[in-house]
């Protein structure tokens, strides 16, 4: 499966993605030209979903302290965000149908916080996260991810700690998309044998369950090749249990900018059109 696959069953989405450098400091360019990049590859719809402002500075990313921008700052530009992205959603109708959502985070303070953006701002969706264990971030580097094995008190506390605050997160909020389900293996060689684990194995199969019944989506995240992975989020053997659940999934390239807007995809809906998942995408607001 190679992105020189031509797509002929189905429509080029991207159900989590459109990060901007506008509005994300690891991200690159203006919202609307990652609009135009998705409107020039032919994209039916694409949900833009950008990073939960932190409620404190305490959970600034390294980057954005670095930069010296303040919690307060950060939530001012999400306002931003929330208002260029409407306004691209108005300005581009019959071109591309765009989304307006948001990424969540699962640390301290993020769901009620997450609520309050929910109420104020009203999102079309919101994609359901977790970049923390234990509020120690792990996918912001390898030395992060260290960082939060140690923390944990391992690997395999870490998996466990982070599918249980997964299930946390979506019985508190039931967001209409959960984003790369397994984000805890991306700095894991041998995440394959320690997902066969038994106590990781039934925590998978547990929020599997519960994305059934709340009748979720799961992003099939391409990101995951552009870090040098064999398979996207979530594996294979996690897609597998996600169709005999009969749980919709639907593709999202989580974009970080132009040069990365629809890379993957096609490779992505090939996957999921081999394993026989319906390619009638499932909407993030049905």
């Amino acid at each position: 499966m190679t992105d020189t696959d031509t797509p002929s069953a189905w429509d080029r989405v991207s159900i989590h993605g459109g990060h901007s450098g506008q509005f994300c400091l690891h991200a690159k360019d203006s919202l609307e030209a990652v609009v135009q990049a998705y409107i020039a590859q032919g994209f039916s719809w694409v949900g833009i979903t950008e990073h939960l402002p932190p409620p404190s500075d305490r959970f600034r990313y390294e980057d954005e302290i670095s930069a010296g921008l303040s919690a307060a700052f950060l939530q001012d530009r999400f306002s931003r965000y929330i208002e260029e992205a409407r306004r691209l959603q108005e300005t581009c109708r019959g071109q591309i149908r765009i989304y307006v959502g948001m990424e969540t985070e699962a640390y301290t303070g993020a769901i009620p916080f997450c609520r309050e953006l929910i109420r104020e701002h009203r999102p079309d969706y919101i994609v359901g996260s977790v970049h923390h264990v234990d509020d120690v971030n792990f996918d912001f580097s390898a030395e992060h991810y260290q960082a939060a094995v140690s923390a944990a008190g391992g690997l395999d506390n870490l998996y466990l700690r982070y599918f249980d605050q997964q299930y946390d997160m979506i019985r508190s909020l039931s967001p209409a998309v959960v984003g790369h389900f397994d984000l805890v293996r991306i700095h894991d060689p041998d995440y394959r044998k320690r997902m066969e684990a038994a106590p990781v194995k039934e925590r998978i199969r547990r929020n599997l369950e519960l994305i059934r019944e709340r009748n979720l989506i799961l992003d099939c995240n391409a990101r995951a090749f552009v870090k040098g992975a064999a398979e996207p989020y979530p594996t294979e053997t996690i897609l597998r249990q996600a169709l005999e659940l009969n749980i919709a999934v639907v593709p999202g390239d989580d974009s970080h900018g132009i040069d990365s807007v629809g890379l993957h995809v096609d490779r992505v809906c090939r996957w999921l059109t081999d394993l026989g998942f319906d390619t009638a995408w499932k909407l993030p607001t049905s």
